[in-house]
């Protein structure tokens, strides 16, 4: 009798034992998923931190070659070709100027004042609009740009010499495909601007 009623007393004791030894498997598992849950958004935290680094790295990268080898800063070389169009041989609209480069408007005005003191583009009033300013090149600014052009043309040859066609025409989609995206970012959140008065890498 005694002997039976230890017995089923281990018996239970084992059941019990094999109940808190299967919750502590289900827990190990949850949090192994939980673990492995954040360590797969840090690294993506981690890539595309090391994708947006490399791009403002590259801006900058850019910007410095740009004044070293052509003697123009990136926004004055794009401000001179987009004014060289054919299509727009009155000039551009201040504005317009900045939506099509994506600049400041704060920025592009110190960019356009150097390039009316080196006497390459001026401002002028628009004939259909009498209130609005257009700007554009000078003559000076026209005889200047397909020398330029040329020097960028040669310099976009070098810095993409290690690329292929198909390389090449996949990098614009995939820049193309980021630039949209990140039109679409909405954080919420509103901290003291810190950029209000800084001149972006590529300022002239």
């Amino acid at each position: 009798m005694v002997a039976a009623r230890i017995g089923r007393r281990g018996a239970r004791i084992d059941r019990l034992n094999e109940d808190r030894t299967g919750a502590g498997r289900v827990n190990a598992s949850g949090e192994n998923h939980l673990t492995a849950q954040h360590e797969e958004q840090a690294s993506a935290d981690q890539l595309n931190n090391r994708i947006f680094f490399r791009l403002f790295q590259l801006g900058n990268t850019l910007q410095r070659q740009s004044v070293k080898e052509l003697g123009v800063t990136t926004v004055q070389w794009a401000v001179i070709g987009a004014l060289s169009q054919k299509h727009r041989p009155d000039g551009m609209a201040f504005g317009d100027l900045a939506e099509y480069l994506v600049v400041s408007r704060q920025n592009l005005d110190g960019v356009i004042k150097r390039l009316e003191r080196g006497g390459i583009v001026e401002r002028t009033t628009d004939p259909n609009d009498r209130r609005a300013r257009l700007v554009r090149l000078t003559p000076a600014g026209h005889r200047l740009w397909p020398d330029l052009r040329d020097k960028i043309f040669e310099f976009y040859k070098q810095a993409a010499a290690g690329f292929s066609f198909d390389e090449r025409a996949s990098l614009v989609h995939f820049l193309g495909k980021l630039q949209a995206q990140l039109l679409t970012v909405e954080i919420g959140y509103k901290p003291p601007s810190l950029a209000e008065q800084e001149d972006g890498p590529a300022a002239g």
